[in-house]
This record gives structure tokens, sequence and C-alpha cells, in this order.
């Protein structure tokens, strides 16, 4: 077995950089497993952009209500004149310098190019990890896990339950490939964006456009000239199955060479369109979720719950693409509107009592996590899965015995909104 370390997370995307920094700046030797040769997850290898919503309005001020770490990534990326003006979109190649440098500043391994490949457990203790890569494959310990992999691909390796997609039927939401159009009249392009609209359904009636999404979604780009799109999707498929997720990237640039064609012939300012870039892998909006200790619900959402053991806020909206195709469901929360997240989320009802799940894949229903599921919720639940993994550590504790007001604390006293006492407070207190 090669070096044993304090804390190894699983996943180098906002979420587990920011559960492996935390860790680290909590005194913690932690090692960082990633299978690109780069950080930055979905933001990165599947180009998401922009950062979904994560301010509100309290008191009558405007607050970071995903804040702490994600804050600090935020001003990073604007002295390295890595964010848009309008403080969402960003430049993933100035992202991935953001990051190395954050783990390096807190002295987190990294290990590049590397998939997990199983999981060593005794009685119910996660005691080390494979690794397969360049080297062949290496074993490394911890004493603590996180997870976050998105598909939650440590913790079904280490025996932990969990759900696939929608309860019904075990459908996810649609994957996307995202892509971008260089030469474009983007002015031009967002202006009419009714009638570009209204004319992709007229093809999709004509059978001319076969892409089920119901709209073409675009967004702006750093570079003048340049279009963001986010309009693939690719439905009844899973993000959990080789063959599935193979054809997914097949369709997917079908998808984008249709929707390409259908603007570069048809529509005014995309004459000299040309296409820039497509991601390096399809985006994965939902797939495994832990079952954890509590599973948060789309009431939860809808009743606003500050939780005794929450860790962090939210207040994007529920935000479902549909599993069978097209149409997208929006419930968007009011400017003083947000809820929050319980610890209890990240920890697995089963399975291995020294891991934590975090991001995409904590324990939720289909409906509550196509809300929490976006980067700025995901960097905040890694920072509280990271120093959550250092004081199981100190203690010599299992993830369900954190000290969890100590936790939140911490978490305060390093900037983190973890919501304010309201009325509605769930009472129930964590154990």
């Amino acid at each position: 077995m090669n070096m044993k370390y304090d804390v190894i997370v699983a996943g180098g995307g906002l979420t587990g950089v920011a559960a492996a920094v935390s860790a680290a700046r909590q005194g913690m030797k932690v090692l960082m497993i990633e299978k690109s040769g780069f950080l930055g997850g979905a933001a990165c290898n599947c180009l998401v952009n922009p950062f979904m919503v994560y301010t509100g309005e309290i008191d009558g001020k405007t607050k970071m209500i995903s804040d702490g770490i994600f804050r600090e990534i935020l001003d990073k990326l604007q002295v390295l004149d890595g964010l848009h003006r309008n403080k969402v979109t960003f430049n993933e190649e100035i992202l991935k310098v953001v990051l190395d440098n954050m783990c390096i500043e807190a002295g987190v391994d990294i290990l590049f190019h590397s998939y997990l490949s199983g999981a060593v457990c005794k009685d119910g203790i996660i005691e080390s990890v494979s690794v397969v890569n360049k080297s062949g494959t290496q074993s490394y310990g911890a004493k603590f896990f996180v997870d976050a992999t998105g598909d939650a691909d440590l913790a079904a390796m280490a025996g932990c339950a969990y759900q696939i997609g929608r309860e019904s039927d075990g459908l996810c939401q649609p994957m996307t490939l995202c892509f971008r159009l260089s030469e474009v009249d983007v002015d031009t392009a967002f202006r009419n964006h009714d009638k570009i609209n209204a004319l992709y359904a007229q093809f999709q009636k004509e059978d001319k456009i076969t892409n089920p999404r119901e709209n073409v979604l675009k967004f702006v780009h750093m570079s003048d000239g340049v279009l963001h799109l986010n309009s693939t999707r690719i439905v009844r498929k899973s993000p959990i199955n080789a063959k599935d997720l193979s054809d997914s990237e097949t369709e997917g640039r079908r998808q984008m060479m249709e929707l390409f064609t259908f603007l570069k012939e048809n529509c005014e300012g995309f004459e000299n369109a040309q296409i820039l870039s497509s991601a390096a892998e399809i985006g994965v909006r939902e797939s495994r979720m832990i079952k954890g200790k509590y599973t948060i619900t789309e009431q939860d959402l809808l009743d606003l719950t500050v939780f005794d053991d929450a860790i962090t806020a939210c207040r994007y909206s529920i935000d479902i693409h549909s599993p069978d195709g097209t149409g997208t469901y929006m419930h968007e929360f009011k400017p003083d509107e947000y809820y929050t997240i319980p610890y209890r989320c990240f920890v697995p009802s089963s399975g291995a009592e020294n891991l934590l799940a975090a991001g995409r894949c904590i324990s939720a229903t289909h409906e509550a996590q196509s809300s929490l599921r976006t980067m700025p919720t995901c960097a905040c639940m890694g920072q509280a899965a990271g120093i959550a993994a250092a004081l199981a550590v100190q203690g010599g504790v299992s993830a369900a015995n954190v000290d969890v007001k100590k936790l939140r604390k911490i978490l305060q006293d390093n900037n983190a909104f973890i919501g304010e006492k309201r009325s509605n407070e769930k009472k129930e207190t964590y154990q």
C-alpha cells in the first residue's frame, strides 16, 4: 500500500477541491484523486458555464448565499481577469489555474489521470482505495474519505445504499453536451431570441430538428463573438452505464451539428459562425445519490427549511429537465428566499462509517437534487465535507458522530453562510 493519508477526496471538481483544501487547512494530510489532467470537474470537463444563482436579498441587502470558499474562488478568478463583468460567466482555463494554486498553497497532493477501481472495506470502515493510471494499479489508505465524484462512485464501491434518478422509474435528468460557436453576432442572437425559438419549434414540428429540447438555450462567453450553447438533450440514457454514456457522447455531437446547421443556415447573426469547441465530456445532471441519514425533499425546499444541522444554503430554482424528453419544470425562489442543506444528507445510512458524500450525489430526492446540484452550492458542500472529515479524524469518530455544532462554528469562522433562524426552523437535532 502507498502512503497513508488522513483524508482522501475522490473527484477534483469544485466540490472535491473545496473539500480537499478545507481539510488541508484544518491540518490534514490530503490526497485528491482526479480522472482528468486538471481540476474543475463539470466547469472544465463539461464546459458547464455560467455559475447559477449564488446571491440573495437578506434584510434588504444583497447577500452571498453560497459564501465561504466559493467567494474565495470568485475573488481569485477576478484577480486573474477570469470573471466576466456579469459575475457569473467565467474563463475555465483560468479556473483550472486558480484551483491548482489553492491546492498547492494548502498542501494537497493531487493524482491526475487516475480512476478509482475499488475500495477495501472491513467492518464498515474503508481502509484503502485502488486507483488505475499510467503507473498501473496502486492502493492508497486513509483514515477518512470524501466522495466528490458526482456519481457516488466511491460510496457505491464501499457498499453504501443509493438510488438512481427519480424515484418512480430511475430515470435521470437528461445529459447535455455543451458547445461554443465563434464569429457570431452575439447581440443579434440575443435580440432575436424569440424569433429563433419560434423557428426552432417549427423545425421540430416538421421533423427537421430531432433534439427533444423545447428551446435553444444560449449564454454569453468571456470572448467577443463567441456564444455558449447548453442545448443538446440526451434522454433515457444512464450516466453510470458505460454503453449508454458512450452512445450519449456520440448523440450529443450529432445534436450539436444539427443545432449548428440550423442556426447558421436560418438565423440572423450566425451567417459566419463556426464550431469553436465542444466539451471534452458530456455533462451529467443526475445519477446516483446516496441514501443518507436524512433525505432532503422538494417540500423541505418549498418550506425554506433551516435545519438544526444546516451546513450551507441555496436559493437556486428547482430546475427539472424532463427525463422523458421535452419540457423543463422550474420553481424560482424569490430574492429573499433560501433553504438550507443538513449535514445528515452527507452521511450514508449504511456501508462505510468513515465516508461522506458531497456535491450532487448527497441524499436527496430527484426534485430537491435538481436545485442543489449547481456548482456554487456544490463548492459550499465540499467545504463543509472537508472540515467535517478533519473533525472526524481529529476526534477519532465516525461521520455520524462528528460534532456538528463545532462544524457549523468553523464554517462560520471561514465565512460560510449556513442560514439564519426562522420561525419554520426544523427542530430535530442531528444524532
